[in-house]
């Protein structure tokens, strides 16, 4: 952003602007790497002469994040960052979360385009996010996820899924959920069909009976109904892996 504090036209930029506007020095780049390799994001204040001060901030890493990648790995889910921070705060932010694969300098559209190719890559891509640069790549994904507490409004109309309480954990345990889910409904619908074929193939061997078909009929109502209970009787999904 640009602005005139006392007529005096002031700018807070990022490190790529500075140096589009040709106000970097080898002693600001050596302040800035000690920062950058510590995972800071940097801002600068600078007017038309210089920068004027550097701003170092941290992303706090959220206990249950590295947990949440292990669980996405045992899922057979490959974790991806996709980031607008440099290099070297992604490598470190991605170190502490447990995460290999980094991309970082990238703006809205460099998110979306890394999407797409993740989903070229791998056939399918699910995107995690809260702000408004993330918002086209929840867009693009095939299942986005946005944090509905720290979430703009922009992402969490985008995405698919609001996790209300920002725990990453909620990611794969939705994965696992699902997984889950297809598996039962899969089960449930070969019972109801097997059941009906049977019957039929017994209708037409004239062996049916009155009591056959209320079976067919309502207790294969009862047996899918009582199948799909049992996702009530999961208390750890993760431990029900694909």
């Amino acid at each position: 952003m640009r602005g005139l504090i006392a007529g005096r036209p002031l700018m807070l930029a990022n490190h790529r602007w500075i140096e589009e506007l040709g106000l970097c020095s080898s002693d600001l780049e050596a302040s800035m790497q000690v920062h950058e390799r510590q995972g800071h994001s940097l801002s600068l204040l600078a007017d038309d002469s210089g920068v004027l001060a550097l701003i170092a901030v941290a992303d706090t890493v959220r206990p249950s994040s590295a947990a949440a990648m292990e669980a996405l790995r045992s899922l057979g889910v490959t974790p991806v960052m996709l980031t607008g921070d440099n290099a070297a705060t992604a490598t470190a932010i991605a170190a502490l979360s447990g995460i290999e694969e980094v991309r970082s300098n990238l703006l809205p559209q460099d998110k979306l385009e890394a999407v797409a190719d993740l989903q070229a890559r791998y056939g399918f891509a699910a995107m995690a996010g809260d702000g408004i640069n993330d918002a086209p790549a929840l867009a693009q994904a095939d299942i986005g996820f946005a944090m509905g507490a720290a979430g703009t409004h922009i992402a969490i109309e985008a995405a698919d899924v609001v996790i209300m309480n920002d725990d990453l954990m909620r990611v794969p345990e939705t994965i696992a959920l699902s997984r889950r889910t297809f598996r039962i409904l899969r089960q449930n619908i070969a019972l109801a069909l097997g059941i009906k074929a049977l019957f039929l193939v017994l209708t037409v061997a004239g062996n049916a009976t009155m009591w056959m078909a209320v079976f067919a009929d309502m207790g294969t109502s009862l047996i899918v109904i009582a199948n799909g209970l049992r996702l009530l009787r999961s208390p750890n999904l993760l431990t029900h892996r694909r």
